[in-house]
């Protein structure tokens, strides 16, 4: 796998840890430097009488250190492995010490019996199962009767009183939803409440959002009439989950896989990670995405700018996005991407998109040739036909955005639909750069 500087200190907690970790990143502070198919280890001598024992899963981006910080990763792993990314060749092939096996072996045995647990949860009392779910069902179906009363009070307002809302107003009802256990309608309306009153256009952001809960309302209790993609949609929307394993046992799709992006946002006690693959035969985006509470660290470590060799499977729906990594590959793929030549050609294929799966709050594009530049208060994307959509106020990069193009037409990766699309990374001299 090749890694970039940038890459790397990407996964730093802090920019003291970026600072320690590049100082590392000598071959004089490390006594040993070695690697083997799936791992690199080095030894780096500290303050007391040993060295610390640092390890890398090359596999799945992993890192441990036997020093006592608490930061993940640590500045040995990040020193490590940008010395690894800056010269191979000081690194020896070598057989793993029993240091490195016995963590590389443990990882794969959790996941063993993850497995494990899985299955024996698959063979409980499948009618205590139906019981459950007969019951969460109704409790949704309560619940979605109390939302659907509330947006006809908005909508029976106006807009008008929104900004003057105490937060309570929002919270109140996302409380609500998950004690219906619906936690997709619970994000939904805790979108509502994130809104910036104070930015201008709110209005039509609130009515899409707004638009969209009421789509799921409408359609959740006319399921059976639905296609079973559509039915799984909803279900997915609502907050019903797809088994892990079901969804592993599906067809995999192997490709040589992008990654475009990578953001972490905190919801309640819980850290969503959002990463979004590109495969270069499929031409297909995958969006994988990890969960994790404070203290605990992700299963994987997906580097934005990198590529990857892997086999994924996608959970259903109606326009699958969302997937997961059924397996890796030691292939170090490097390559390119083309995009679509402008925003009319982003049009016809969002368009499409969202006649298929009319619930998506965004559609993931890689274009061509655009210019970013600042019309009034607004940042605003061309193309070399002069069309134009707008970045969201909620932007704070537009000026970076400006000097990576310098007036000079650009490839990027964006999210968005209609006339609002996001940048999430650009290519420069076929150097990527994302935006966190």
């Amino acid at each position: 796998m090749h890694f970039s500087e940038d890459q790397i200190l990407s996964m730093a907690p802090d920019d003291a840890s970026k600072k320690s970790g590049k100082e590392l990143a000598n071959p004089s502070k490390w006594g040993k430097r070695e690697e083997s198919d799936r791992a690199l280890w080095g030894e780096c001598q500290g303050s007391g009488k040993l060295p610390y024992q640092t390890q890398i899963d090359l596999v799945n981006i992993a890192f441990k250190c036997s020093c006592p910080s608490r930061k993940f990763p640590c500045k040995h792993g990040l020193g490590l492995l940008l010395l690894y990314a800056r010269d191979k060749k000081l690194f020896k092939a070598a057989t793993e010490p029993d240091w490195v096996t016995a963590w590389l072996d443990k990882r794969n045995e959790r996941e063993e019996q993850k497995s494990e647990k899985k299955e024996k949860e698959k063979k409980a009392d499948p009618a205590a199962q139906a019981k459950r779910q007969e019951t969460r069902t109704k409790r949704v179906e309560e619940g979605m009767g109390e939302l659907r009363l509330w947006i006809k009070d908005i909508v029976r307002n106006g807009l008008v009183s929104i900004p003057g809302k105490d937060p309570a107003y929002f919270e109140t009802m996302t409380r609500r939803m998950v004690d219906a256990q619906a936690p997709g309608l619970a994000a939904m309306v805790r979108t509502l409440r994130d809104i910036n009153f104070f930015q201008d256009g709110w209005q039509t952001a609130f009515l899409d959002q707004l638009l969209r809960i009421y789509l799921v309302l409408e359609g959740f209790p006319r399921l059976e009439t639905l296609s079973p993609a559509l039915q799984v949609e909803l279900r997915t929307q609502v907050g019903f989950t797809q088994s892990l394993d079901d969804v592993r046992a599906e067809a995999g799709l192997r490709d040589e896989w992008f990654v475009l992006a990578k953001r972490t946002t905190r919801e309640d006690a819980i850290t969503v990670e959002r990463n979004w693959l590109f495969g270069r035969s499929s031409r297909r985006y995958a969006l994988i995405l990890q969960f994790y509470a404070k203290g605990q660290f992700p299963e994987m470590n997906l580097m934005a700018g990198s590529w990857i060799d892997a086999e994924v499977s996608f959970f259903k729906g109606a326009y699958p996005l969302r997937a997961l990594i059924k397996q890796y590959y030691s292939g170090q793929p490097n390559n390119s991407i083309d995009g679509l030549k402008n925003w009319n050609a982003v049009e016809q294929v969002a368009s499409e998109i969202l006649r298929v799966n009319p619930l998506l709050d965004s559609v993931p594009v890689v274009v061509e040739n655009v210019i970013p530049f600042k019309d009034g208060d607004r940042w605003m994307l061309k193309d070399e036909e002069g069309n134009g959509v707008f970045i969201p106020a909620t932007f704070q990069q537009g000026w970076q955005l400006m000097a990576l193009s310098g007036g000079a037409p650009l490839k990027m990766f964006a999210m968005g639909k209609h006339q609002d699309f996001e940048p999430l990374g650009v290519w420069v001299n076929n150097r990527y750069t994302f935006f966190a």
